[in-house]
């Protein structure tokens, strides 16, 4: 399940924008181990927006996932890779109040030993993105 590093928590409080990193396979393909994230603190959310969120019953822990819709008692969240786990199938719905902010923008680093010019050319092309909401049919995102 994606982690977000400490000091994501601590620049929270200071501004409405933040940078995490996520850790972890659950949002693949969307996101991947290593990418950076710009997080809009406190923004608001609907289904298909990937958001940062407390565990449920880990307060302490920040995962990433994709909001499916909305239920009684909060969000239905799921991840984008299926066999991941660790999304609301796992724990039931989200409440509002742990859901902490929308992921707008997406950094992916580049991997260590990528030297020839035509993997620079390729990174450059699909290193930074925005992260749109998903709102389709997809079977994935239908809660169950």
């Amino acid at each position: 399940m994606p982690e977000l590093s400490r000091e994501t928590e601590r620049g929270r409080a200071l501004l409405p924008f933040g940078a995490a990193e996520v850790t972890g396979p659950s949002m693949v393909p969307t996101l991947q181990h290593g990418d950076r994230l710009v997080v809009h603190w406190g923004a608001r959310v609907g289904p298909g927006d990937v958001v940062v969120l407390r565990h449920p019953f880990q307060q302490d822990l920040l995962v990433v996932k994709r909001i499916a819709e909305r239920r009684e008692g909060g969000w239905w969240v799921l991840g984008d890779n299926a066999f991941a786990g660790g999304d609301s199938t796992d724990y039931g719905t989200v409440p509002e109040e742990l859901v902490l902010g929308k992921v707008r923008f997406r950094f992916r680093p580049p991997r260590t030993g990528q030297r020839s010019p035509f993997a620079v050319v390729r990174w450059v092309l699909v290193a930074a993105r925005p992260v749109f909401p998903v709102r389709s049919a997809s079977r994935r995102l239908r809660a169950r």
